[in-house]
């Protein structure tokens, strides 16, 4: 059977002089998707969609390089929008991510809410798989937005308990009826 593997771009440059979107991958996170590129999980592949956003770009061209395969590109299947707030320090980017997720209806200083990304997500989600043929598909975006569109197929509550355990994760579901196989797993 045919699936979908969400894939979270791993580990990136951390710039605050530049916007978010515009950061790329940093050289652990490029091994990382090198490592996914030469897994099994991704070998059945047939085509790659991608959020417009640098780091998943960066991910996308690596495993397409090794994979030989295509690569689309959905605006919409970028993160979360943050712009409002610009660049957070860790500490205070963790404390507004949990503000994010505990109330998905409510924005955070100005931040798109979490049930609004969740829509997109799925929107976007579902248009990438409407357009696929045969094979397995590979998304590339990011963890808040996998997140949200795992906990929406999961018919589960906004939780980030439900949240990637870090950078460059993956989770897989089955096409086309996107059935969920299990939780994030790290690359």
């Amino acid at each position: 059977m045919a699936c979908l593997i969400f894939v979270s771009h791993p580990a990136v440059v951390i710039d605050p002089h530049c916007p978010v979107p515009d950061w790329r991958l940093s050289d652990a996170g490029r091994t990382v998707a090198a490592t996914l590129a030469g897994r099994d999980i991704v070998q059945r592949a047939t085509h790659i969609w991608s959020s417009a956003e640098r780091k998943a770009q960066d991910t996308s061209a690596i495993l397409a390089g090794t994979l030989g395969l295509p690569v689309s590109t959905r605006a919409d299947l970028g993160e979360n929008d943050r712009s409002a707030t610009g660049f957070l320090p860790p500490t205070a980017f963790e404390a507004a991510a949990d503000a994010f997720f505990a109330a998905p209806d409510q924005s955070f200083d100005g931040w798109e809410t979490a049930r609004d990304a969740q829509t997109r997500i799925v929107a976007a989600t579902r248009a990438s798989v409407a357009q696929h043929g045969a094979g397995d598909l590979i998304i590339v975006s990011h963890g808040g937005v996998g997140t949200l569109l795992w906990c929406h197929l999961a018919g589960v509550p906004i939780d980030r308990r439900h949240d990637q355990p870090g950078q460059g994760c993956y989770w897989i579901a089955d096409l086309p009826a996107l059935a969920l196989r299990g939780p994030w797993q790290p690359i």
